[in-house]
């Protein structure tokens, strides 16, 4: 048999699915990507469709081996990162999902939720998953589903129906329908797992109407979850890491030590503190929730999630044409000065930590005539700063020392005007590393861990490259001037909300 020589990682994303080959340096040397549609049926629902997400991700998978130039008998394995929350209901026989998937932005069991607040389960809810209710989560999107195909329930009950987040259901596909199974921090953002003591809990899918025969295998990150069914490639390949997608940046980013944080910019934005093995309970309405697990021993992480970070920029291009490209923002916040005095607040699908405000909505102020789509644009921008600040003063606030550094990935970390704002608001460095799709690469580390590929966590480490660190250079006094603005702005949405809902 040959020597591998590389690694796949399949991050399969809210707007896109790609494949990426690294080689044994952890440099990626063929990627693959396809968009998918989003589906709204009505405001606050978001949906993809899942034979949407498996044609694109077998597509991407055969076009970075077949740009890499190796053979698929090199790889040593495939991870596969993942959109969390988001929910596949399927037919165990056929492998057919019953539904459209239903999208963590979703919003439609937004009183559910409420309900069970009221009721008084939030308490034992956070207990065993670190968790709050919000239909952000997989559980009430699930009970969603079975309550609303007709004859679900039903089936789900007699266990011909199968639950899973996306990792699960590409697991399932890859592997011919063999493996049923996911991964602890998955399962951990599912408001169905207990994640002290490491399993399914039966009082929490009790809570949730969510039969415990629709649950996937729940396993470590590094692990050989199954190979890939023949045919579908030119030779078969082991399924050996898997994690959604914030814990996988997380370990790309090689914060493998209690105090490193990374923060992630994407369609949201979701800032990880590694806490080691000790389950941080947050007081400020962080989440704490599996940073990975190896070997079987625990690493847990404090998460802080925000809703719309790229999907703002997304916005500005697509939704109101202010902008033709993301590449257009970071000259069009430099034209405009610094006492701009526009403020937008991306509340398009409520606000995340540390308000989880599933009401509020988007909205801006300090808009005049001389306002034009420069300011929008760089108010867009600031406002993904402004929200890493918020987590940040959250998880200083629980405790975690002040952070000397964060580093930070995904597409909009490219952006050298927001990374620099961010140090400036946050005022600590900011480390981008050279390879900035590090969510892709934590599921490649995952894989090539379980098949030797790499021998251990030292050796990871040694793979990580700083492109670029930004250190703050703003005035103290600018700075807590700006910061009191940005909450005013926040305290106005929030009040507009609760006003509209009386």
């Amino acid at each position: 048999m040959a020597q591998p020589t590389h690694v796949l990682a399949i991050d399969q994303g809210t707007t896109s699915t790609r494949t990426i080959a690294f080689d044994a340096q952890a440099r990626p040397v063929a990627t693959a990507q396809r968009e998918f549609a989003q589906h709204y049926p009505q405001g606050g629902w978001v949906e993809h469709d899942p034979e949407d997400i498996w044609r694109d991700t077998l597509a991407t998978l055969r076009e970075a081996i077949a740009g890499s130039g190796v053979a698929a008998d090199r790889f040593a394995a495939m991870g596969i990162t993942n959109q969390r929350e988001t929910v596949v209901v399927w037919d165990r026989e056929t492998g057919a999902p019953i539904h459209r998937a239903i999208v963590w932005q979703d919003r439609r069991t937004a009183q559910t939720c409420a309900d069970l607040h009221a009721a008084g389960h939030e308490a034992l809810v956070s207990a065993r998953t670190g968790l709050l209710l919000d239909p952000y989560f997989s559980a009430t999107k699930v009970a969603w589903i079975l309550d609303n195909v007709k004859g679900a329930r039903a089936r789900a009950e007699a266990g011909d129906l199968a639950f899973g987040t996306i990792d699960s259901f590409l697991l399932w596909r890859l592997t011919g329908g063999k493996a049923h199974a996911t991964d602890v921090t998955n399962a951990g953002r599912t408001l169905l797992f207990d994640i002290h003591a490491q399993r399914w809990d039966e009082d929490l899918c009790a809570l949730f109407r969510v039969p415990m025969a629709m649950l996937p295998a729940v396993h470590d990150n590094s692990h050989l979850f199954g190979t890939t069914a023949e045919g579908l490639l030119d030779a078969p390949i082991p399924i050996a890491g898997m994690a959604g997608d914030q814990q996988a940046a997380l370990f790309g980013q090689a914060c493998f030590e209690p105090g490193m944080a990374k923060s992630t910019y994407g369609t949201g934005c979701f800032m990880l503190l590694n806490t080691g093995s000790e389950a941080i309970a947050s007081k400020h309405r962080l989440l704490t929730t599996p940073a990975y697990r190896l070997g079987g021993r625990m690493t847990y992480a404090v998460e802080g999630s925000i809703f719309v970070a790229g999907a703002a920029i997304k916005w500005l291009r697509d939704g109101i044409g202010v902008i033709d490209s993301a590449s257009d923002t970071a000259r069009l916040a430099e034209s405009v000065g610094d006492d701009h005095g526009v403020t937008l607040v991306p509340a398009f699908v409520g606000l995340g930590a540390p308000h989880w405000d599933p009401d509020a909505r988007g909205a801006i102020f300090g808009l005049t005539l001389d306002a034009g789509k420069a300011h929008i644009t760089r108010a867009t921008l600031e406002s993904v700063a402004f929200q890493t600040m918020d987590l940040v003063e959250a998880m200083v606030a629980d405790g975690a020392d002040d952070l000397g550094a964060i580093r930070v990935d995904g597409g909009m970390a490219a952006n050298d005007w927001l990374c620099q704002f961010l140090a400036d608001i946050l005022g600590v460095e900011v480390e981008r590393p050279a390879n900035i799709e590090t969510t892709a690469l934590g599921a490649a580390f995952l894989a090539g861990l379980a098949t030797g590929f790499w021998a251990d966590l030292d050796a990871l480490s040694a793979t990580w490259r700083c492109s670029r660190r930004f250190s703050p250079a703003m005035p103290a006094e600018r700075r807590a001037r700006l910061r009191e603005g940005w909450r005013a702005a926040v305290a106005k949405t929030r009040t507009t909300a609760r006003d509209r809902a009386d």
